[in-house]
């Protein structure tokens, strides 16, 4: 056999007859001219490096918005999730130079090694989220195992390939092709794969098409037949079970689900932006939103009737036009609909799958007496800050309901630029109430809020209330100058459950240990108050 031949043949996967040959060495690989390869071989070993680049940046998304779902702060994670990857790439691109022998059984054997770790990494890591030091050693070893992994295939195909093409060409395709898969991931993902098949399910599916390359693989080149069945064997194993779990994975996240929520889930749905739970129990209805509590239904009155009825006795008249940013619940447009005088809510929230389900969900509509279904709601799913910037319109009041601002894409709308354009869409006597966390809890954040509203030319007037789901809990009204805490509701108090006039001082007498302490200015070009917010809750779960 010519020396060449002997070289490949080993490469690929058979025994050499003479190890010793040293002249083969630095050989390219080529087809046994005894065993011709098929002519796919090479079209075929390209479409995997897409499909192989697609995966790994798949799995890399993936790990990084459960980090940034159980962690907060995305910014942070999806960086540090990437910086690892890639390192761990270049690990596996360094190791893959000490594979000499039998480079498609190796290259089978890695592809089903990343179907298994990657396809299951999302399971493997909602099992454990409730854990949260587990959760993070678990995360950061599958970032690792999967870049090493990813890293060694892209040097073996190449090593495969060099059959077929010289290097220049080879590399400039490989490459490309790698660049592509990781664009089209990069676009499905959000716009496709989340929202339609869920993180689970995503995972799951990349797996199997993983494996779906390693067994495609074995078609590929002559091999002993003993390694053929092998390898084949491998293969369908590992796909037999990703498919199986791919089919169970539902029931398996409703379970855990339900156990960690304490309630079972009578609604759930995944969005691009977030993970949507609802619980019902005997006693009470919960919102989850990527597993933190929104509100629960047995004290939420508290909540939106503070959030409310306040702003309104400030504003020293009945409404007309109100508009409420964030708030996809209806539960402060319902409280908003108390007062006659309302002719029109616009309420603007990013999630369709919250508002669609507050809407049309029964369960969930009850809770907002029906306010998304009212004529005088019109609901707007668009990004708050672009709505602000966009507008010309003008409103008597603005309910300001936004998650905490534990990242940096929600921490823009707590910034002076926010509330900046904020001041430009509210009347001459009109106000402003912020959602702005607990003072308790995160009482520098909080005054962050207070100072940042006063920056942009607002006057400020905090209030708090005791919320038993959360603690106690802050908001903010912000107006002219003729700001003043308000000494009476304008609505009779008999509607509601919670509050009444006699009460209303309370709200805004704050103790000593909730008092003003010195807070920066949170700025678009520089949101202290993520970090804030981050380390004084950090603090409070250790």
């Amino acid at each position: 056999m010519p020396a060449t031949e002997e070289s490949s043949t080993s490469a690929l996967g058979a025994p050499r007859e003479d190890a010793g040959a040293s002249s083969t060495a630095a050989q390219p690989l080529r087809p046994s001219a005894a065993q011709p390869l098929p002519r796919l071989v090479h079209p075929a070993l390209l479409a995997s490096v897409f499909v192989i680049a697609t995966s790994g940046l798949i799995y890399e998304l993936i790990t990084g918005t459960l980090a940034s779902y159980v962690l907060g702060d995305s910014v942070t994670q999806f960086s540090f999730v990437i910086g690892l990857y890639l390192f761990a790439m270049g690990i596996g691109s360094y190791l893959s130079q000490y594979i000499e022998g039998r480079l498609l059984e190796r290259f089978v054997e890695i592809e089903l090694g990343l179907a298994l770790v990657g396809g299951l990494s999302a399971p493997m890591l909602f099992r454990v989220y409730t854990a949260l030091g587990a959760f993070r050693a678990l995360l950061y070893a599958l970032v690792l195992l999967i870049g090493v992994l990813v890293g060694l295939e892209i040097p073996l195909l190449i090593r495969l390939l060099n059959f077929s093409l010289d290097l220049k060409r080879l590399v400039a395709r490989v490459l490309t092709l790698d660049y592509i898969g990781a664009l089209a991931a990069s676009l499905l993902f959000p716009s496709l794969l989340l929202p339609r098949l869920g993180i689970h399910q995503t995972s799951l599916f990349f797996g199997l098409l993983n494996a779906a390359v390693a067994l495609t693989s074995t078609f590929l080149f002559p091999l002993e037949r003993s390694v053929v069945v092998r390898l084949r064997a491998l293969c369908v194993v590992v796909m037999a079970g990703l498919g199986v779990a791919f089919a169970l994975v539902s029931r398996f996240v409703e379970r855990a689900e339900a156990l960690y929520f304490g309630a079972p889930i009578v609604y759930a749905a995944q969005s691009p932006y977030q993970r949507l739970v609802i619980t019902r129990s005997p006693r009470t209805t919960r919102l989850f939103l990527n597993g933190n509590l929104q509100f629960s239904s047995d004290d939420e009155h508290r909540y939106h009737e503070v959030l409310v009825h306040p702003a309104v006795a400030a504003l020293g008249r009945d409404p007309r036009r109100a508009l409420i940013l964030g708030g996809g619940d209806g539960l402060a447009a319902r409280e908003l609909l108390r007062y006659p005088s309302i002719e029109q809510i616009l309420l603007v929230d990013l999630d369709a799958a919250v508002t669609g389900a507050f809407r049309d969900l029964p369960l969930a509509a009850e809770l907002n007496g029906g306010a998304l279904r009212d004529p005088r709601v019109a609901v707007r799913n668009e990004d708050a800050f672009k709505y602000l910037e966009e507008s010309t319109e003008s409103f008597d009041l603005a309910v300001v309901d936004f998650p905490d601002p534990g990242n940096y894409a929600v921490g823009k709308l707590y910034t002076d630029a926010f509330y900046h354009l904020l001041r430009q869409r509210i009347s001459v006597r009109g106000l402003a109430v912020i959602q702005a966390t607990s003072p308790h809890y995160a009482r520098e954040s909080f005054w962050c809020v207070v100072t940042t509203l006063e920056a942009a030319g607002f006057k400020a007037a905090p209030l708090h209330v005791y919320v038993p789901s959360f603690g106690e809990w802050g908001f903010i009204l912000a107006g002219g100058e003729g700001l003043a805490a308000p000494g009476a509701l304008r609505i009779d108090a008999s509607k509601l459950r919670y509050l009444d006039s006699s009460g209303l001082p309370e709200l805004f007498r704050f103790p000593r240990d909730l008092g003003r302490v010195e807070a920066p200015v949170n700025r678009l070009n520089d949101q202290k108050l993520v970090s804030v917010y981050t380390r004084e809750w950090a603090e409070w779960t250790r």
